[in-house]
């Protein structure tokens, strides 16, 4: 897949999800969790996992790799794409885990063609492309986290 395909497809794919919660994401906060994953037979873990896994894709590594790649045009583009391989390819098994197979792959897709890359350029391009639909991806997760079980542990005041 070329740089303009996978970017084509990362775009199609925030269309798609940008108005319609992904099905996944509507099943896992169902209790729907094909791996089994979460403790004790419960699946809030789960979700607290795919939450912070989503939302650290989007904010820290692809927001730091894009700054990275804008704000210093002299970035190393292999040392990058190493990184990509190990920490993102590790992340977009995790997504599998945490019953995201669907993130998982379009996660891998962009391992694969960031690897690809021949310029910084194109891996910066690539990498906005990928933010944008992980953002939206982590927005759904974030809408079925119970947030209101917070209310269980409040401060207190010292």
């Amino acid at each position: 897949m070329t740089v303009d395909e996978a970017i084509a497809l990362f775009d199609a794919q925030r269309e798609k999800i940008w108005f319609e919660q992904p099905a996944e994401i509507a099943a896992l906060g169902k209790g729907e969790v094909p791996r089994g994953t979460g403790s004790r037979g419960q699946y809030l873990s789960t979700i607290i996992f795919a939450e912070g896994e989503t939302r650290t894709l989007a904010d820290e590594m692809l927001w730091g790799l894009i700054r990275v790649g804008e704000d210093n045009p002299e970035a190393d583009l292999k040392t990058l794409q190493l990184l990509i391989k190990e920490i993102m390819g590790y992340k977009a098994n995790f997504f599998d885990f945490v019953s995201l197979p669907d993130a998982a792959r379009m996660l891998h897709t962009y391992v694969e063609v960031a690897g690809e890359c021949e310029t910084l350029s194109d891996l910066v391009r690539l990498s906005h492309s990928a933010l944008s639909w992980a953002n939206r991806l982590h927005m759904w997760v974030d809408f079925i986290l119970p947030w209101g079980l917070g209310d269980g542990f409040r401060r207190v005041n010292a």
